[in-house]
């Protein structure tokens, strides 16, 4: 995949050079937000371990930077690990606290959506932590993604319950038709 700009913003495949800034952004999230339900921050070694099982997968891990700092990410993965769910992924899109509002994580989320269909996938999952979450709700929504669910209460953090908003998005001819053969070389 090339790099994609947008003005003085370029999106582009993750590196391992990113993956300290990634990391950073990340632990902000983790111990800041409700946007994950992580509660202890991975550390580099796990971060460049999960990107390694994504891109082992075949699917997109991408970044955005301006003027070559790396302001976020996102990544889809197998929304769940048997092998029929192997054309559904779950995206996850993060920015750093000074990125926010600018609109790049439209634009993150929409690069990572056509790296998506590129990749073979037919479906995207959002599982929104917090239902609270009206940025990430909207920015998904933007994006095409439709609200499927909620599930109430299910998540515990900051000494709350939280619930988790599931919206998808279709990609490529969906259910259509069936999908080619799987990618040559992605593990199950």
């Amino acid at each position: 995949m090339q790099a994609l700009t947008s003005e003085s913003v370029v999106v582009r495949p993750g590196r391992d050079a990113d993956m300290p800034a990634v990391a950073a952004i990340y632990h902000h999230h983790v111990l800041n937000s409700t946007g994950t339900f992580e509660i202890d921050p991975p550390t580099l070694s796990d971060m460049l371990q999960r990107r390694a099982e994504v891109l082992a997968r075949g699917l997109p891990y991408l970044v955005l930077c301006e003027a070559d700092r790396v302001q976020g990410f996102a990544y889809c993965n197998w929304f769940k690990p048997r092998p029929a769910y192997r054309f559904s992924a779950e995206d996850s899109i993060y920015l750093a606290p000074q990125a926010l509002g600018r609109g790049w994580g439209q634009l993150l989320l929409n690069h990572l959506c056509e790296a998506a269909e590129l990749a073979g996938l037919r479906k995207l999952i959002a599982v929104i932590g917090d239902s609270a979450n009206a940025a990430s709700i909207g920015t998904h929504r933007r994006a095409g993604f439709e609200h499927v669910g909620l599930i109430r209460s299910c998540g515990w953090k900051f000494d709350r319950w939280l619930d988790i908003v599931l919206m998808e998005k279709t990609l490529g001819a969906s259910d259509q038709v069936p999908p080619e053969s799987f990618r040559p070389g992605a593990s199950i």
